[in-house]
């Protein structure tokens, strides 16, 4: 069964582009400058130097605008395909694109407050507002047409999440088995350990997971490497951070963060800080909940508001140093679509039914970190999670 539409939906693009007052949604890219722009014509994989762009119009038939030489490397595309030499040659071909067009969107954010989707260039937006056209943001199209999980993804996703918490369970009992035998695991032999179990269950990912062992925990991005590998040993704080999808370009990545401390008994202020994270994100599902529940408008950055606050509260707005909460894809664990962010933006994109995102907050002090880590789908009916939640760290050495 296949998990996604074949190629795009070009008339209800379009819908959505008369509903929007725009004259069309235009691609564009340059050596995958704009991975949401190949993501959307599902070219990953061809060899593509030169620009190129694709036009969805309000009315009428799409455009491929392509190089020559490039032409024939491209699978089939709804609508015509027109070709360029020069670059003289392609600037008039786009002005005959663009005629009697006054709005188009693209993958372009005014002052860059989206980041995660201001992928064309700067000198190219210039140029279509050289032909006297106005660009706009394509944030919502992305999100609504590329973003949004059919019920066969969400099941990759399923899938996924279960697969990676049993990997998460099977290091936890690595590292017990290493301390007993005398012989505690390296942050690094950890990771390979969940490496080789990903693989044995036919998942891929595109970064090996987070293996980080007392103050590395600190670090929200740390990444494990042999000259500063610290081992997993008794009274260690471990924290796992992984992240995969099955093996197939339509499958969607399920992404977890769990805690362990290698004692019966916890540290008080370790303790008091990961419960404060998991009560944290429980509110953050919780006010997911609840405004769609009362049908209303949520956006990314409430969310993260929300849970921010509850950590400030508590004392600890200081060591919260990063969003709440990413978008989850297929093409990417960091997807396109909204994310749960008042810190590093104001993500003002709705959470809508169909998407699927982390709620992931952490609290860091200079020598140890805590972070929990689930995924939701949002549903007609509701959020739903596939990630098991934890609720207390667990004791390896129980």
């Amino acid at each position: 069964m296949s998990v996604v539409r074949p190629g795009l939906p070009i008339g209800e693009i379009q819908a959505a582009l008369a509903a929007g007052g725009l004259d069309g949604w235009l691609l564009w890219d340059f050596r995958g400058q704009n991975p949401t722009a190949v993501a959307a014509l599902d070219l990953s994989g061809h060899l593509l130097t030169r620009r190129w762009a694709y036009l969805v119009p309000r009315a009428g038939e799409a455009v491929l605008l392509v190089h020559r030489i490039e032409a024939g490397s491209l699978p089939p595309r709804a609508g015509r395909v027109v070709t360029y030499g020069g670059y003289r040659e392609l600037h008039e071909r786009l002005r005959e694109l663009l005629g009697g067009r006054r709005r188009v969107a693209m993958e372009y954010c005014p002052l860059g407050a989206i980041p995660y989707l201001s992928r064309v260039d700067a000198g190219t937006v210039e140029l279509v507002r050289s032909f006297g056209v106005e660009v706009v943001s394509s944030a919502e199209l992305v999100q609504h047409f590329l973003c949004r999980l059919t019920p066969a993804q969400v099941e990759t996703h399923r899938r996924a999440a279960l697969a990676i918490d049993r990997a998460k369970d099977e290091a936890f009992r690595f590292i017990v088995e290493r301390i007993r035998a005398g012989r505690p695991a390296l942050e690094t032999e950890v990771q390979a350990h969940i490496v080789e179990r990903l693989h044995r269950r036919g998942l891929v990912t595109d970064h090996p997971p987070i293996v980080a062992v007392d103050e590395h925990a600190a670090d929200p991005h740390y990444v494990p490497r042999a000259e500063v590998a610290r081992a997993c040993a008794e009274r260690s704080l471990v924290l796992i951070d992984l992240w995969a999808k099955e093996n197939d370009p339509r499958a969607v990545f399920a992404d977890i963060t769990w805690m362990a401390y290698a004692a019966g008994s916890v540290p008080e202020r370790i303790a008091e800080a990961f419960d404060v994270v998991v009560r944290a994100r429980d509110l953050g599902l919780e006010t997911v909940r609840r405004k769609h529940a009362a049908g209303e408008r949520l956006e990314g950055w409430m969310v993260d508001r929300a849970v921010r606050d509850f950590i400030t509260e508590r004392g600890y707005g200081d060591g919260f140093v990063h969003r709440t909460g990413h978008n989850i894809g297929a093409h990417a664990d960091h997807g396109d679509g909204a994310n749960l962010d008042d810190l590093e933006t104001h993500d003002v994109r709705p959470l809508v039914p169909g998407l699927c995102f982390s709620i992931e907050p952490g609290i860091y002090r200079r020598d140890y970190g805590v972070r929990s880590e689930i995924n939701v789908v949002l549903t007609d009916g509701g959020p739903q999670v596939y990630t098991p939640p934890q609720r207390e760290l667990v004791r390896l050495l129980a």
